[in-house]
């Protein structure tokens, strides 16, 4: 049970600390967990801390009155709370609250996985916290996999193919991906491929392209691919360019500088490397290579066998 606890309060404080290192200084609490912050502490069960009888006789004494803490920010007995109050279920439930209050992934039945995937799906599709996204979206690219990979391709945002498909990473650039993929020795169908936002980013002051994610579209459709990882439970997670680190740390790095270095996100190995569409552009051609050098570290991690051929690829053009 320590543990549980332990889990969700560490993805429930780096929660926090994306959004304060994305510039939020506050988020909307809802009546009922108010409620549940300001109801007095369970008491605990008979026993459960006595070890000795003095012990025990101390635990039945009544605890002195508190004095009221400072307002401090976001403490680790708040995030506590916030996640254990019965209270909390009562009231609206936000996508990250799921993560929160369900039970870990690793204890659920393959069915039940499935299920748990297909009703965050349905949530997915049906989101308009972005109205100006919505609005201006075809459809919203929720992810396609295997729910139960060991390996994660996380991107920034759907293009326009996306946008008609339904699917991330089918144009261009997801052609290469799929190309990477499978010289890797995997399929689309072996691995799962998503994005930090689920819709299209809107363009209306350009004819044609894409335009990057702003800080507030990541932190408002971040909630969404938290549960796809936590259901998933990735060995290794692949982001793809630096926007998609931004999305998943928090925090602006240059990609040529980071990429082929292991990062962490929710204590799982990240590996930054290029987009494919940065692949795609002829100066960047040459680039190819480090992609690759990146891709066979993962392979490692993972534990995959590396054939010879598979070592010199991009060595000789």
């Amino acid at each position: 049970m320590a543990g549980h606890f332990r889990q969700l309060l560490d993805a429930t404080i780096q929660h926090l600390e994306i959004l304060r290192s994305q510039g939020v200084k506050f988020v909307d609490v809802s009546p009922g967990t108010l409620a549940a912050l300001a109801a007095p502490p369970p008491c605990r069960e008979p026993g459960v801390a006595a070890a000795t009888t003095e012990r025990g006789d101390r635990q039945r004494q009544p605890a002195p009155a508190q004095p009221p803490r400072p307002d401090s920010g976001p403490s680790r007995s708040l995030v506590g709370a916030v996640a254990s109050a019965p209270a909390a279920a009562e009231a609206p439930r936000s996508p990250f609250a799921e993560i929160l209050s369900g039970p870990r992934a690793s204890s659920l039945t393959p069915e039940a996985r499935a299920a748990a995937m297909t009703e965050l799906r349905g949530r997915t599709l049906a989101c308009r916290k972005c109205a100006h996204l919505a609005a201006s979206r075809q459809t919203v690219v929720f992810g396609v996999g295997d729910p139960r990979a060991r390996l994660m391709f996380v991107g920034e945002a759907p293009g326009a193919d996306e946008d008609r498909q339904g699917e991330p990473f089918v144009g261009r650039a997801g052609q290469l991906l799929t190309r990477v993929i499978q010289a890797m020795g995997f399929t689309r169908e072996t691995v799962y491929i998503a994005n930090i936002l689920k819709c299209r980013p809107d363009t209306p002051d350009q004819a044609s392209g894409n335009r990057k994610p702003t800080g507030v579209e990541m932190q408002t459709c971040l909630p969404y691919l938290l549960e796809q990882i936590d259901l998933i439970q990735p060995r290794v997670i692949v982001a793809l360019g630096g926007t998609a680190v931004e999305g998943l740390l928090g925090k602006t790095a240059g990609i040529t500088r980071v990429r082929g270095t292991w990062l962490a996100f929710r204590d799982i190995p990240l590996m930054p490397t290029f987009h494919p569409s940065f692949l795609l552009r002829p100066e960047n051609a040459g680039k190819k290579r480090l992609v690759w050098e990146d891709m066979l570290q993962v392979l490692e991690r993972l534990g995959e066998p590396i054939s010879d051929k598979q070592r010199n690829y991009f060595l000789r053009s």
